[in-house]
């Protein structure tokens, strides 16, 4: 998967984004509880406030020894539970990229709202596609997948710095070398236009959240049955996103906004005044 590093589009509203920060810290605090294993095994923890379908449509029940919350809130409780620390890090970088953004567009209040609703509504989307599913379902994924969605409405221009991990594994270790043997020296050279060490790109948001849903939407067609990620709850979190960006979002912050990303128009200078002795030349 392609992961975002940072975007251009700046903060007009918002001094700070603390409703995304306050996502961010609540998702690691859990993991580090959850991992700890201070309350136990990891894994019976997470699936007692994970989203199973069977249990939700009341046709499995948990093991007694399992606690968690009634069925109906682990549509919320499963937006800050994951898998691995891969998990939790590559949907933060994504929540830290884009979600400053959108709350920025929303508020704060709203931007939260706005979050739990995308989640909820994927978990919902997600239990009606495998309604005979009893596999755990985990992760902010699904919300941060509306946030991904609320920012290509909103900054469809704003340029993403982006890089691709198998790339950068595979080409980390040549320019390694090709930094020893320049004596220490970082080269500045671009490889195909690709910026060493992570080998980073620049790429429009259009493109590279397009590209993105792009991907969700097939692996959702063809891969979800075979899969460990639930694609369909990320196809969820977009369509939710997709509907609820207009409502949830400042009266007067525009839709695909240009105004940040364009170059202000350079007035035309006005021709010197010239007296009226110079005007010519006498013959």
């Amino acid at each position: 998967m392609v992961m975002p590093l940072y975007d251009d589009a700046p903060l007009r509203h918002l001094k700070r984004p603390i409703a995304n920060w306050a996502l961010i810290a609540v998702n690691v605090a859990v993991f580090l509880a959850v991992y700890s294993e201070a309350f136990g095994d990891p894994l019976t923890i997470a699936r007692g406030f994970a989203i199973i379908p069977r249990i939700l449509f009341g046709e499995a029940n948990l093991a007694d020894w399992i606690v968690g919350p009634p069925a109906p809130l682990t549509l919320v409780t499963s937006l800050f539970f994951h898998s691995s620390l891969l998990h939790l890090a590559s949907n933060m970088l994504f929540l830290y990229v884009f979600g400053d953004n959108v709350e920025d567009a929303m508020g704060s209040l709203h931007y939260l709202l706005f979050y739990l609703s995308c989640g909820v509504v994927a978990g919902v989307f997600y239990i009606y596609a495998t309604p005979q599913s009893i596999t755990p379902l985990v992760g902010a994924s699904s919300a941060i997948s509306g946030v991904c969605a609320a920012f290509l409405l909103l900054y469809p221009r704003a340029t993403i710095v982006g890089f691709f991990p198998p790339l950068t594994f595979v080409m980390f270790p040549f320019w390694i070398v090709t930094l020893s043997a320049d004596r220490g020296r970082a080269p500045t050279q671009r490889l195909m236009g690709l910026r060493p060490p992570l080998f980073s790109f620049h790429a429009s948001a259009f493109l590279f959240i397009g590209a993105w849903i792009v991907l969700q939407l097939l692996n959702a067609s063809w891969g979800g049955g075979e899969s460990k990620v639930a694609w369909t709850a990320h196809v969820g979190g977009i369509l939710a996103g997709l509907a609820l960006t207009p409502i949830f979002k400042r009266r007067k912050h525009p839709l695909f906004d240009r105004s940040a990303h364009e170059r202000p128009r350079e007035p035309k200078a006005e021709p010197e005044a010239v007296p009226p002795e110079e005007t010519g030349s006498e013959g």
